[in-house]
């Protein structure tokens, strides 16, 4: 990726992005660089996965453009 991109998309060397193509044209969206910092601010109290799974996937669903 340009180095001009990744300063105006304030990525870090290493950081993972999605790629995605729409309408002809490349989108590039970043992921939070800590997911588990982001998982605990969704779920905010221990995660249980029986209970925060489909919470969790909701909102990366969300934020991941699908």
């Amino acid at each position: 990726m340009p180095k001009k991109a990744m300063v105006e998309l304030n990525l870090k060397k290493g950081q993972r992005v999605m790629v995605r193509v729409e309408d002809g044209r490349i989108i590039f969206e970043s992921f939070p660089w800590d997911p588990y910092r982001v998982l605990e601010e969704i779920v905010r109290e221990p995660y249980k996965e029986s209970k925060d799974e489909a919470k969790a996937e909701g909102w990366l669903k969300r934020h991941a453009g699908r």
